[in-house]
């Protein structure tokens, strides 16, 4: 019995509501830009506090109107139902060449396994931040509506589910809708209704242990509200890539102290000609405040702790925690993912909006697959996975 599901009641997008989710961006006005420009894009629905209309509300006493405004975009033909069916997805780069597979469905919410002693096939990996998962839950309540995807990694039958979805689309015919994200990239999908196609691919992407590439957050809310299945892309290993994820920091001391508390915990920042870049291996990262770059090579863990030695939990434990005496939920961080390149983090602070950039290489394949296979949790906002699922081109009913 297969823990993956087709969507008993979905909402397919005729256009236009598709937006990148949530938590991608670096700055909340980028958001409200977006919505300013496109008020139907399921932005306005998943961030509602942030909509122009109302804008300065927090959260809770904005959820009305997300409500109100999801339920104007079904009635007006924004979104068109469909029962029983399951969603292909492909993502293919502007050039046409690369293109990435994934499947909107259900999956059994009490498959999430979060260490070695929880069964599950399904794995989340990674610590989050609780009042982020509080606020998916009331507005899941809300709404009684899902409208972003946990983005799932098939790890046992990965190589024959590419193929299989690849075929799908290949003969699926036209597209029932399209979306443009802000790289170019063609996000296209396609409803399967209910039959054998439907019922093979089910079976496929539910046949190995399914990693949490993207959607931590999403998928505790899941259990958190107490949904019996929460929805979700399923794509393959070939689809993706791991992209580096930074940090911009509002230093709470002054420019001007940071290189003496580096030097006074141990690390010891050279000077780098030109502007900050992306490490091309771990062990060393780069920083850059007032109008200089330095590489600073991180400390060796030295316990065989495998995610404590990795450069992101290094960097949280040894930079924010001791140097600069933050925790790693400090309104004060701002995670930046790797669609965001070094000149804009650059940009962030030479503009005085952030004091500090943090570039961090970003987590290799292995390292990945190795925390997962132990069953333990990666560092906070570490991996930042590309092609990202769009938000808002498939909503299912809870």
């Amino acid at each position: 019995m297969t823990i993956v599901h087709p969507i008993d009641r979905a909402w397919i997008t005729t256009g236009g509501t598709g937006a990148q989710n949530y938590d991608e961006f670096a700055d909340d006005a980028e958001i409200t830009a977006i919505i300013a420009d496109n008020p139907r894009s399921a932005l306005a629905v998943e961030m509602p506090h942030l909509a122009p209309e109302t804008l300065g509300r927090s959260f809770a006493d904005s959820l009305p109107a997300a409500a109100a405004r999801l339920a104007e975009a079904k009635a007006s033909g924004s979104y068109a139902p469909a029962e029983q069916v399951i969603v292909l997805y492909r993502i293919a780069d502007p050039d046409g060449g690369n293109a990435a597979y994934g499947m909107y469905c259900m999956v059994d919410t009490d498959q999430i396994s979060t260490s070695p002693d929880e069964p599950g096939l399904v794995i989340r990996n990674e610590d989050v931040f609780i009042e982020k998962v509080r606020e998916r839950v009331e507005l899941a309540n809300t709404l009684k509506n899902l409208l972003s995807p946990v983005l799932l990694l098939q790890t046992g039958t990965g190589d024959r589910l590419h193929e299989e979805l690849e075929y799908a689309v290949a003969h699926a015919g036209e597209p029932a809708a399209t979306d443009i994200d802000p790289a170019g990239r063609v996000h296209a999908i396609w409803t399967v209704p209910a039959g054998s196609v439907r019922d093979e691919l089910c079976a496929l992407a539910g046949g190995g242990e399914l990693v949490v590439a993207d959607g931590n957050h999403r998928s505790l809310a899941a259990q958190t509200g107490g949904y019996r299945r929460f929805l979700a892309v399923i794509t393959t290993p070939q689809s993706l890539v791991i992209a580096p994820y930074n940090r911009l920091i509002k230093l709470p001391i002054a420019v001007t102290e940071l290189g003496d508390r580096l030097r006074a915990a141990g690390l010891q920042p050279e000077p780098v000609a030109g502007g900050p870049a992306v490490p091309p291996a771990g062990g060393t990262i780069q920083l850059y405040a007032g109008g200089e770059t330095w590489s600073v090579k991180l400390p060796s863990n030295g316990d065989g702790d495998l995610v404590g030695s990795m450069d992101h939990a290094l960097v949280e434990r040894v930079l924010v925690n001791e140097v600069l005496g933050l925790d790693a939920g400090d309104k004060r961080i701002v995670y930046v993912g790797g669609d965001y390149p070094a000149e804009w983090l650059r940009a962030e602070v030479d503009a005085g909006r952030a004091d500090l950039a943090v570039l961090i290489a970003p987590v290799t394949v292995d390292e990945f697959v190795a925390v997962n296979l132990a069953r333990q949790k990666m560092p906070r906002k570490s991996t930042w996975f590309t092609p990202k699922a769009r938000g808002g081109l498939v909503v299912a009913e809870i």
